[in-house]
């Protein structure tokens, strides 16, 4: 039983109603934007080796925001990645704008054509918390995912990444972002549990935020430049985020001990 939940709903209900009203507002307001172009690329390096990457998830991962994936997060992270592992990276993306992690079960993961892979980087929980799905939910669901996965690259590290940072989001008002940003706490909390419990599966737990960025990249920008149409990623941000996910995969010996880099080709 998560007592946050618990206490974090008897806040909610009685909001629920001006919560309605004012999330059809932003729907009204935010521009509904389309998917990045491109689902699969590569980025080169002077290398013969190649690491194949996939990338699974909601609207992040699905680059709305940008135009092409090779300028969104995966383009990003596949160019971060050959870089500071010194190998080609062949990348492909498998993401919907608006999924949660049942549908990402239900609906992605029997699309996967590919056949080997070595590396799997998995964004979800925005969705999740915007349905206001339950810690007890989202548990069942990523762990149905993980199996889902694991059923088809058995020994694939899987990484997670962070949650996203609702709190931040300009669009939002005060009453949604305290509720549903506390909410997507709670299932990110409840996510450091679940990968404990998986071979080779992985959570970068740290809570995104824009003073966070600027401190640690040493960035000259504004917190609104992080978002584009103010809930999803601009393009900067893509490649920021990108960096740091790039920086805990390659900073963890594990993670780096588990990468087979198989010649494959996506």
């Amino acid at each position: 039983m998560n007592i946050k939940y618990i206490l974090g709903s008897i806040i909610t209900i009685p909001l629920l109603p001006i919560m309605y009203f004012q999330g059809k507002k932003i729907k009204k307001t935010v521009p509904r934007l389309p998917e990045a172009e491109g689902t699969k690329g590569s980025s080169k390096f002077s290398s013969k080796k190649v690491l194949s990457l996939l990338t699974i998830g909601e609207s992040t991962i699905a680059g709305v925001g940008v135009k092409t994936h090779q300028e969104g997060f995966i383009g990003s992270l596949a160019d971060e990645l050959a870089t500071q592992l010194h190998t080609n990276v062949n990348w492909k993306v498998y993401a919907k704008s608006g999924y949660t992690a049942k549908k990402v079960n239900e609906k992605i993961i029997n699309l996967i054509t590919e056949e080997a892979v070595d590396l799997i980087v998995i964004g979800l929980g925005g969705n999740d918390a915007f349905e206001l799905n339950s810690p007890k939910k989202w548990n069942r669901d990523i762990r149905e995912l993980i199996k889902s996965i694991k059923s088809k690259f058995n020994d694939v590290p899987i990484v997670f990444t962070n949650m996203p940072p609702i709190k931040e989001f300009p669009a939002f008002t005060p009453i949604i972002k305290f509720t549903i940003g506390n909410l997507v706490n709670i299932l990110g909390e409840e996510l450091i549990s679940i990968v404990k419990d998986f071979d080779k599966v992985y959570y970068y737990a740290l809570k995104p935020s824009s003073k966070d960025y600027i401190d640690r990249f040493n960035l000259e920008i504004e917190p609104s430049e992080f978002f584009v149409d103010g809930v999803h990623p601009s393009k900067r941000t893509y490649h920021i985020w990108a960096k740091d996910i790039s920086n805990f995969i390659t900073q963890s010996e594990e993670i780096k001990n588990n990468l087979d880099y198989n010649p494959s080709t996506i």
